[in-house]
């Protein structure tokens, strides 16, 4: 993988089924930004399966360093958040949460058995998620006034630069973003471009 891009899922997954000794496991993979992202997916499942007894989930959050949580959710320790967050490893996939919902058959699966189940269902999921690839980006704020409007606008051109935001008034105000492998050469370009004063946002 890239030191400067990242896996991700675009669009939430839902329901993927998984059977075993009569017990289903239905699994969900969401795509977050924090932990709010979690609590709020976690309360849609739980509506959905009301009835049900486990809503088990690992989370990863995070571009360039990572942070993550699992939970049993009263299953045997480390038999479901663990192999769930596993599979996330395995997908290397990022700002991902994975829930696995459990209705018991009536047959108990032992250790082994759960293990083997989260980790099936967490894997059916991802499979069945659109896995895609962003880039980590830098922003910059670019501000100038009209007459170098031309300049500015043919270095974003020719280095194909993302203008997230524009506000024109008395000068002009330009937020940029630059992979950040290219940071650094962009950056150069617009420092060294007369009236025009470049500055990194923090994200």
């Amino acid at each position: 993988m890239d030191l400067d891009s990242y896996k991700t899922i675009c669009t939430p997954t839902e329901n993927v089924l998984f059977k075993e000794k009569n017990s289903k496991f239905f699994g969900f993979s969401f795509p977050i930004a924090n932990e709010e992202d979690v609590k709020f997916h976690l309360e849609k499942v739980k509506k959905i399966h009301h009835t049900a007894r486990h809503f088990c989930y690992a989370y990863q959050l995070g571009e360039a360093t990572f942070k993550y949580r699992v939970n049993d959710d009263g299953e045997p320790s480390n038999s479901a958040g663990m192999p769930i967050f596993g599979q996330i490893q395995s997908y290397e996939v990022t700002n991902i949460l994975i829930v696995v919902v459990r209705y018991f058959g009536g047959i108990k699966l032992g250790v082994g058995g759960l293990i083997s189940a989260y980790k099936s269902t967490a894997q059916r999921t991802l499979e069945s998620s659109e896995i895609i690839q962003k880039t980590i980006d830098v922003f910059f704020k670019l501000n100038f006034e009209y007459d170098m409007m031309n300049k500015v606008m043919r270095i974003i051109k020719e280095k194909n630069i993302k203008l997230e935001h524009q506000k024109m008034e008395l000068d002009c105000e330009f937020v940029i973003a630059i992979r950040k492998k290219n940071s650094q050469d962009v950056f150069n370009c617009f420092h060294n471009l007369y009236k025009v004063d470049i500055k990194r946002l923090e994200t």
